[in-house]
């Protein structure tokens, strides 16, 4: 397939997802492995988010690992991958902007774990034509944890969530939602491939009991033209050139690691996404 890619002259190849993978996701809500980085690649990221890590541990710690791809630019780098936007494309009406994005990471042998749950409940965004992609940067195996899904439930609409607040719970208000989980796959990932999934397939993830960290990232998620905030201040990195629409706030990628004013940028946009995800409940945990 050639196409003009949006913001410039050039034409390339795109090399989105094939007619069966865009079948599978449409019929069961997801689809995986993709291959997006190669194994150097993979431990190229993971080298460069774990040296963040140690150089700037108040912005990358347990409880602050929203949309740290505002304050590292291989993270924004990677959001923007022409793989994983091609991919994107594949199944969203002509995607703009990115949400959000989550560091999942494990460490060994943790209770550390994710409720089964829908992404888009809380996001405050409709309509529903978004995907989240989840990058593996080590494996993600069944032991360490790797996200499971139970396929078709996103034909379900936004079912009744209850808030746990688990203290081992990754998820911000411990949600969780009862489900007949006899089906669910879990979704394998070596490091570099990606999943790609359905604002409301119900997935989720059991601990790590291996000797190793689990490390990804969701970039939750990629928007349609078309969709739209429902409550509070959307902040949105764009893709390309066009314009996103004013409704949602455009911030700039970063321009170095961890950068004072970038770190001010991702504060405000972290304060007002718990405005959106905590509407109207009883806890706030810190994001």
């Amino acid at each position: 397939m050639r196409a003009e890619w949006p913001g410039g002259n050039s034409v390339r190849t795109m090399v989105g997802l094939t007619d069966g993978q865009v079948a599978q996701y449409r019929e069961q809500g997801w689809v995986a492995p993709i291959d997006v980085l190669t194994a150097a690649e993979a431990a190229d990221a993971l080298g460069e988010l774990e040296a963040a890590e140690v150089d700037f541990p108040d912005d990358l710690h347990a409880e602050n690992r929203n949309n740290a791809h505002l304050v590292l630019p291989f993270l924004a780098e990677l959001a923007v991958h022409e793989v994983v936007v091609d991919c994107v494309r594949s199944l969203v009406a002509d995607p703009v902007a990115l949400s959000s994005s989550v560091l999942f990471i494990k460490e060994p042998q943790t209770g550390s774990h994710v409720t089964w749950h829908q992404d888009a409940t809380y996001m405050g965004l409709e309509p529903d034509d978004f995907v989240t992609a989840w990058i593996a940067l080590t494996p993600s195996t069944v032991e360490n944890g790797c996200v499971s899904v139970i396929p078709g439930t996103h034909r379900l609409g936004i079912v009744k969530h209850t808030d746990a607040y688990g203290a081992d719970n990754i998820l911000t208000r411990g949600q969780y939602v009862d489900v007949d989980d006899s089906s669910a796959v879990d979704l394998v990932l070596a490091p570099g491939q990606m999943s790609l999934h359905h604002p409301h397939l119900v997935h989720g993830s059991q601990p790590n009991r291996s000797d190793g960290r689990r490390v990804g990232v969701a970039f939750q998620s990629y928007l349609g033209a078309g969709v739209r905030p429902t409550r509070g201040e959307h902040h949105v990195m764009a893709l390309d050139e066009r314009t996103v629409d004013p409704a949602f706030h455009v911030v700039r990628v970063p321009t170095g690691r961890c950068t004072l004013e970038d770190r001010a940028t991702r504060r405000t946009v972290n304060e007002a996404f718990a405005d959106v995800l905590y509407e109207s409940a009883e806890v706030r945990r810190r994001l």
